[in-house]
């Protein structure tokens, strides 16, 4: 099986509908979102009708809840505030449905998903150290999971009690117990490098590649000023 996972797409259509004509080239038997749809940019209605269109199955985001009212918008700076309540004034009471009934974790098969931790996934706490790491770990039934929210593709390896943590863009998941793989973000990527980001999954070689896709982030970045929203938003994008 192949699956493509996406996530952290922030309202981003110009980087959302790049990934998208990438994945459709890779013929992928199932499409995994790790939430954060919405927030940030300009184009809520857009991204949440191509996830649609996409059939992915999906967990929630910060963002997706705090526009929904499911999560405290005291957590937020100020930028990401204000583009939440830009964004809830935007969505009918559909798209807000579909935010709202979006699950914390899913499991599929031998796949879990989640935005940020296993360990009391309401909260969205980040895993940046290894004890974070160990906390999910502990949750986690089944070998692997996506995840994301930091917006940095990384894994986070179980091999024999040990957890290691490991860069790059293919992880091998052969001899490894347990796997946290962060996908990166489609919509807001934040490791120095400007392109969308998402991950191919192949469950026969074991192997997770992040794939990088340029997309028009001039445009994107003009649909934040047009909108009116933070401009610490739009340059977020550039650099």
């Amino acid at each position: 099986m192949i699956y493509a996972i996406i996530g952290d797409i922030h309202s981003n259509y110009e980087a959302l509908a790049a990934v998208a004509d990438e994945i459709r080239k890779e013929c992928v038997d199932e499409i995994y979102c790790v939430g954060d749809i919405v927030g940030y940019a300009a184009e809520p209605d857009l991204c949440i009708d191509l996830i649609q269109q996409l059939q992915c199955k999906i967990v929630a985001g910060n963002h997706d809840y705090a526009v929904v009212g499911k999560f405290p918008l005291s957590y937020f700076n100020k930028a990401a505030k204000e583009a939440a309540l830009w964004t809830s004034k935007q969505l009918s009471k559909s798209y807000k449905d579909f935010l709202g009934n979006m699950p914390l974790v899913e499991e599929c098969g031998n796949i879990t998903l989640v935005h940020a931790s296993l360990n009391r996934p309401e909260f969205f706490n980040y895993i940046t150290c290894l004890s974070d790491a160990q906390l999910s770990f502990d949750k986690l039934h089944t070998p692997l999971c996506f995840y994301g929210h930091t917006h940095v593709p990384s894994a986070l390896f179980l091999i024999d009690g040990a957890i290691r943590l490991e860069k790059g863009h293919i992880f091998d998941l052969n001899n490894v117990q347990k796997a946290l793989i962060n996908v990166g973000s489609v919509g807001q990527p934040r490791d120095w490098d400007l392109r969308a980001s998402y991950a191919i999954y192949d469950s026969g070689q074991k192997t997770v590649q992040i794939r990088r896709v340029k997309y028009n982030i001039h445009s994107a970045m003009e649909k934040i000023y047009k909108a009116g929203l933070p401009k610490e938003n739009a340059l977020r994008l550039g650099g």
